[in-house]
C-alpha cells in the first residue's frame, strides 16, 4: 500500500531522466523512456563500465539482505530510495528467507509509487512511503505501528546519495545518515554505497552529465574518503570492511584487479550502529 501519497494526479516527467528509470534500462528493464535510454548512452561514453556497476551493485543488494536475515536475524527493512520494482527486490529476498519479514519502500518519484500500488498491493508486509527519503522525521512517524523501532532494523542507502546534493541543512547525505542512526536500535545495520570515482574528469562529467538529465535531481559523484565519513558514527563491519560493493562477500570470486572497471566503482559497505555509551 501506498502511504502519503498526495490527492493530486502524480505527473510523471518525460521531458528529463530519471534516475530509477535509467536504472532500470541499464538492468535491462523496461520501465523507462527515450529520454533515459539517450542518457545512459551519453553516460556509458563517459563511464563504459556503468551497465556492469548497476547489475554489480543489484547482486550487492541480493547478497546484504541475505546476510542480515540469515546470519544477524533482522527481518525489519527501511529502503531508501528503492526505485522501480524489478526482479528480487528487498521483500522478496528477505520474505523468501522468513516470510514475517518487513519491509518498508520509501521514494517519492511518481513512476515508482505508480508500480507499488500494483505490485506491493497484495503484500501485507510491505509498506510504501511516498516521502523525499531525506524527509527522516517524518518517515519515522510514517512506519511507527508498522516497524518496531525498538528492536534492529537494516536502514538502506542502497546507490542512493549520489543523488543527493550537499546541502548546509538536515538533508545533507551526511545529515540524514546521522539522524537516521540516531533513531536505530542498537545493533541495527545501516548498508550505505554510492558511486565513487578516483577520476576528476569522470566526477566531474558524470555529476554534469546526470545534473543537466535530471533536471536538477541529482547529487555528485563523490570520493572514497567523503563515503567513509558516513560511517563516522558507526562500527563498520569487518570484515570486509568498506570495499568496491564486487567484493562485499561474493558469491564467487571477483574480477582480478586488471579486469575491473577503472572509470568508478559504487563503494560502501555496512555500519552497525553501537550501543550508547
Amino acid at each position: 500500500m501506498v502511504h502519503g501519497e498526495k490527492p493530486q494526479t502524480r505527473i510523471i516527467d518525460d521531458s528529463h531522466a530519471s534516475a530509477a528509470r535509467m536504472y532500470d534500462w541499464l538492468l535491462g528493464g523496461t520501465e523507462n523512456y527515450q529520454v533515459d535510454r539517450d542518457a545512459c548512452r551519453v553516460l556509458l561514453r563517459i563511464a563504459p563500465s556503468t551497465q556492469q556497476l548497476a547489475r554489480n551493485n543489484r547482486a550487492f543488494l541480493r547478497r546484504i539482505v541475505r546476510y542480515l536475515v540469515r546470519e544477524r536475524g533482522i527481518i525489519q527493512f527501511l529502503d531508501h530510495g528503492s526505485g522501480l520494482p524489478t526482479q528480487d527486490n528487498v521483500h522478496e529476498i528477505a520474505q523468501r528467507i522468513d516470510p514475517d519479514a518487513k519491509v518498508v519502500y520509501v521514494d517519492n518519484d511518481p513512476m515508482v509509487l505508480a508500480h507499488a500500488k500494483t505490485y506491493l498491493n497484495d503484500n501485507s508486509n510491505t509498506h510504501v512511503l511516498d516521502i523525499d527519503f531525506r524527509d527522516t522525521e517524518v518517515i519515522y512517524e510514517g512506519t511507527r505501528g508498522f516497524l518496531d523501532w525498538d528492536k534492529p532494523i537494516a536502514a538502506l542507502f542502497v546507490s542512493v546519495l549520489h543523488c543527493v546534493p550537499d546541502s548546509p541543512d538536515h538533508k545533507d547525505p551526511a545529515a540524514v545518515i546521522r539522524a537516521v542512526s540516531a533513531r536505530l536500535a542498537p545493533g541495527s545495520c545501516m548498508v550505505i554505497c554510492q558511486l565513487v570515482s578516483d577520476d576528476p574528469v569522470v566526477r566531474d562529467d558524470v555529476t554534469r552529465l546526470m545534473a543537466d538529465a535530471t533536471g536538477g535531481h541529482w547529487g555528485r559523484v563523490r570520493e572514497r574518503d567523503e563515503v567513509a565519513r558516513y560511517f563516522d558514527s558507526l562500527h563498520i563491519m569487518e570484515p570486509p570492511g568498506l570495499v568496491d560493493v564486487t567484493d562485499w562477500m561474493p558469491d564467487s570470486p571477483p574480477p582480478p584487479l586488471e579486469h575491473r572497471a577503472t572509470d568508478w566503482v559504487e563503494w560502501g559497505g555496512v555500519g552497525i550502529v553501537p550501543r550508547p555509551r
